[in-house]
């Protein structure tokens, strides 16, 4: 893939999983691209917590969301493979902790990793230098929007010869 060219293999699966899974979810590429970077997972990578839950995969997709994913014969092995099956899981997650949490968007998108305050916000911290640090990569290599600003989109401009070239109207709307 020509646009993750310039990064280590490793990261290519990585980069190019994350950013089709954002489109395809709705969610900020960085943000995606940031909890990747953040969670540091593997294919096969198991990490057990405290709670006695894990952490599966290359995105660390807990074990407390699969009983949620079991009616649609989601399993943990399903998590920890190869390929960009754990991004698109991520991605769905995160649109539901953006979409339905309370917060900002930041505080919200933390809760990927935990509600519980003090975790939240030592993420949330390391998230938005994550995130910041993929927006100046993405937007040195793609044509980017940012949503949060409100602006009129922009309009087709007509050049001076194709106004005069084209065709008067009539107040019917027909050709003169």
């Amino acid at each position: 893939m020509p646009f993750v060219a310039d990064l280590p293999p490793q990261l290519q699966e990585r980069v190019s999983c994350a950013i089709s899974a954002a489109v395809k979810y709705g969610v900020p590429v960085n943000i995606v691209l940031a909890v990747a970077e953040k969670e540091g997972g593997r294919p096969g990578l198991w990490v057990r917590n405290a709670n006695g839950t894990h952490d599966v995969g290359s995105m660390q997709f807990n074990t407390a969301y699969l009983a949620d994913l079991s009616r649609y014969a989601i399993t943990a092995n399903d998590v920890a493979a190869a390929g960009c099956y754990a991004f698109d899981l991520a991605a769905w997650r995160l649109r539901g902790h953006i979409r339905d949490d309370r917060g900002d968007l930041w505080t919200r998108a933390a809760n990927y990793h935990s509600r519980t305050p003090q975790h939240n916000a030592r993420y949330r911290a390391d998230l938005m230098r994550k995130a910041a640090k993929w927006a100046d990569w993405l937007e040195a290599r793609f044509v980017t929007r940012d949503v949060t600003q409100t602006r009129p989109a922009p309009q087709p401009r007509q050049t001076e010869e194709a106004r005069s070239t084209a065709p008067s109207m009539d107040d019917q709307g027909k050709a003169r």
